[in-house]
């Protein structure tokens, strides 16, 4: 397998939500293994400054691209000025809403927004990456998922919803892209507290690891599924402590 710390050298990867939170680490990660990197925000312009600035500490280059993933005419521009700096080699759809929301408390609107940021701008962004990727290129799409995704239940519906859809697209689109295009996908467990703060105390026991994963936990898979070997493609891998399995 390719050294991590050096086989995204040169290569141009637009993350999107890479302003914050956990977006904010998959930028740094890639960019410490050399990858110049996309920064994509929606409402988020400071936090946008402050990775730009610690990703061009790092000696690799970094832009910003704002566009509002509820709006699909944004949406598909984003391609287009990415690739002004130079060919994508790799997109990574992290961008999403995730919202406690039941099933009788979604609104149209709820619906509406969450399949709009969570599914629809990842499939307006993987067809548009696709049609770009220059013929003699290969490229690499990573979804980022969630263990709810696989073990759809009551909480979180819109979300869980667009995210089990969003795995079904993901295998689609190994079929459909290959043999150029790698598509991936990457199922969350607990890795980061809610930005609310709020966390449940009875969390650890539904997961059999007994622990949060690590920031460098999530790094570590990232690079695998962007760095790793081109004949795997179609596959979701768990990084949750074996929660999908209980």
């Amino acid at each position: 397998m390719p050294d991590q710390q050096s086989s995204l050298a040169g290569k141009n990867i637009l993350i999107t939500g890479a302003a914050r939170r956990l977006g904010h680490h998959m930028a740094l990660a890639t960019a410490r293994a050399g990858a110049n990197v996309i920064i994509h925000h929606g409402h988020s312009p400071a936090d946008a400054e402050r990775t730009l600035l610690e990703i061009r500490s790092m000696g690799v280059e970094a832009h910003i691209l704002q566009a509002d993933l509820n709006d699909h005419l944004q949406v598909e521009q984003l391609i287009p000025q990415a690739n002004q700096f130079g060919q994508l080699y790799a997109l990574i759809n992290n961008a999403a809403v995730f919202t406690p929301l039941s099933f009788l408390q979604t609104s149209l609107s709820d619906w509406q927004s969450q399949l709009a940021i969570n599914l629809t701008a990842p499939f307006l962004l993987s067809q548009a990456f696709a049609t770009s990727l220059q013929p003699d290129k290969n490229g690499r799409i990573v979804n980022i998922l969630d263990w709810r995704a696989l073990r759809p239940g009551a909480d979180h519906f819109p979300y869980t919803i667009s995210k089990a859809a969003l795995a079904a697209m993901t295998r689609s689109l190994a079929i459909s892209l290959a043999p150029r295009i790698t598509v991936n996908g990457l199922a969350l467990g607990a890795v980061l507290p809610p930005s609310s703060g709020s966390i449940d105390g009875e969390l650890l026991k539904t997961i059999p690891a007994a622990r949060w994963a690590s920031i460098d936990e999530l790094c570590q898979v990232l690079l695998f599924l962007l760095t790793g070997p081109e004949y795997i493609t179609g596959e979701i891998l768990h990084l949750d402590g074996g929660r999908h399995l209980v």
